[in-house]
């Protein structure tokens, strides 16, 4: 099921992609952008194994580059996490012949997650520790830049995140989903 929903998404990603173009007098070719922003990251399931008796899970937090959140549903309470990723992303604008100028952006990245201690309890009987990790990240989202001057926008986006690895006991993947606004400086 995974790899056909993964494949439609593709296929759509493909399609927008080849309509893309730089839009006329927004964003030039050539130009470069720097922004800050914040926002909010939806988290998944840290594992597919319940650690005594519960599934630990990534807790919805806001986010501002570096996501300080927290592991929640264990045992012995919430552990904070901190979610570091960054990415190299390909950004692909529809030109609208507007101050609004919406996008396409997919991307690959370094993920390292760190747990302030490790998940302790139990599997099956065993007793287990699961410790953070590193690993690769993948992206693909939407969104739309206003730019209210010339140098200066204002963004809004939303990106799926695949996070592979951010835990080391169980070899298990991370889906995120990230809202966030932005501004931006055009040079």
């Amino acid at each position: 099921m995974l790899r056909s929903v993964s494949f439609i998404g593709l296929a759509v990603f493909g399609a927008l992609a080849m309509n893309a173009a730089p839009a006329a007098a927004q964003v030039q070719p050539g130009s470069q952008e720097v922004h800050a922003y914040g926002g909010e990251l939806f988290g998944d399931d840290l594992t597919n194994t319940k650690v005594s008796g519960r599934t630990p899970k990534l807790d919805d937090e806001l986010s501002l580059g570096q996501s300080a959140t927290s592991v929640r549903q264990l045992a012995s309470g919430n552990l904070d996490l901190d979610l570091t990723t960054v990415d190299v992303d390909a950004v692909w604008h529809f030109d609208t012949g507007s101050r609004w100028v919406p996008y396409v952006v997919a991307g690959i990245g370094y993920a390292s997650a760190d747990l302030d201690d490790p998940i302790r309890g139990t599997v099956n009987g065993r007793a287990v520790s699961i410790e953070d990790d590193k690993g690769f990240t993948l992206n693909a989202g939407v969104g739309a830049k206003y730019f209210a001057t010339d140098r200066f926008l204002v963004r809004l986006e939303a990106r799926y995140r695949y996070l592979d690895g951010v835990v080391d006991n169980f070899e298990d993947s991370l889906n995120t989903f990230e809202t966030t606004l932005g501004v931006g400086w055009k040079f």
